[in-house]
């Protein structure tokens, strides 16, 4: 038998057999700065990978900004064209919610809104639909008032249709339209004033924790939940409840006129269902919106003219602007407020 091993050379380095190879190797090592150039081509690369991945964050920004810029474009023509409306219709102005500034049911955005709805010559009346539970006596004021001066400057109607309560601020409001429309089972009422917020002194005084409260002026940290309020401060604090509420009494007799009938209960701040308040004079009829459009108004039509926050607001709201906002509110709590 012929032996394999024979025919075949000893196993060798292939590399080291070729000429080429070897010279190559040689030549680069042998070739001065070879190792800078290897790393000037490093670095180039990685700028070329930074430039690029630069221009696509630039591409990207831009492309949502074109994104944003256009659903702002869209709402404000939305808002436009909606306001600019001159067939006869029903013009509708949302009271929901808190009524606080900043709130959607802010004098700002309520007083916004029913001017465009009393300006538009085919609204045939403005409805305010009422679903709050109150808030803001200021904010109510505000309201109430601008919607007597824009009654008599446009000579146009207004009625106040509730939902499922207007209480307090809300019917704050109500008291300046001239008829009020509510569902049997709706909530009306609570004409009161309240100042609300908690004492810890004796909590304190048990864990044995000291409050340490400078203050320039004898009473202006009376509010200050964690000190001890004197009876000159509780009688100061509901001296300026009871102005208050005298106030929102004189704006619902005001409002409603010969149509209420009072009783001793009527403001002490109790509610009622809306039927209740038929039968007291603080509401006319019962009936929904599609009611008072097509059988008081006599046009069917609705167009809603409720002043909300644009896309760019909520953006900057969902971004974190709401935070100030909760801040003003908290430090705004400790004011009177009709709820």
């Amino acid at each position: 038998m012929t032996d394999p091993d024979k025919n075949f050379p000893p196993s060798q380095d292939l590399w080291a057999q070729s000429p080429a190879a070897s010279g190559t190797r040689a030549s680069a090592a042998q070739e001065p700065g070879w190792e800078r150039a290897t790393l000037e081509k490093l670095a180039f690369a990685a700028l070329q990978e930074q430039r690029s991945a630069r221009r696509w964050k630039i591409f990207f920004r831009f492309a949502w900004l074109l994104v944003i810029g256009a659903l702002v474009f869209g709402a404000m023509r939305q808002a436009s064209t909606g306001a600019s409306k001159s067939t006869p219709h029903t013009a509708v102005v949302d009271v929901k919610g808190e009524i606080a500034s900043g709130a959607e049911a802010s004098a700002e955005f309520v007083v916004a809104a029913m001017r465009s709805a009393f300006e538009d010559e085919g609204s045939q009346a403005v409805v305010l639909l009422i679903n709050s539970p109150g808030g803001s006596p200021v904010q109510a004021g505000i309201i109430n008032d601008e919607i007597v001066r824009l009654k008599a400057k446009h000579n146009k109607p207004v009625y106040a249709v509730v939902e499922e309560t207007c209480a307090s601020a809300a019917y704050y409001i109500a008291a300046a339209a001239d008829e009020i429309f509510v569902d049997k089972a709706s909530i009306v009422g609570s004409i009161g004033v309240l100042m609300d917020g908690f004492g810890f002194t004796g909590t304190m005084e048990k864990l044995g924790v000291e409050r340490r409260l400078l203050t320039a002026g004898e009473n202006k940290g009376f509010l200050d939940p964690f000190s001890p309020q004197t009876e000159k401060q509780r009688e100061y604090a509901q001296a300026m409840l009871n102005q208050i509420h005298q106030q929102f009494i004189a704006v619902v007799k005001a409002g409603r006129g010969e149509r209420l009938k009072p009783t001793p209960e009527t403001f002490s701040g109790l509610f009622w269902t809306g039927q209740q308040a038929v039968e007291m004079g603080l509401a006319d009829k019962l009936g929904n919106l599609d009611f008072v459009a097509r059988e008081v108004v006599k046009a069917e039509e609705i167009i809603d003219y409720t002043r909300r926050d644009n896309v760019a607001e909520r953006l900057a709201k969902r971004f974190g602007a709401a935070m100030g906002i909760g801040a003003a509110k908290a430090l705004s709590s400790a004011g009177p407020q009709l709820r």
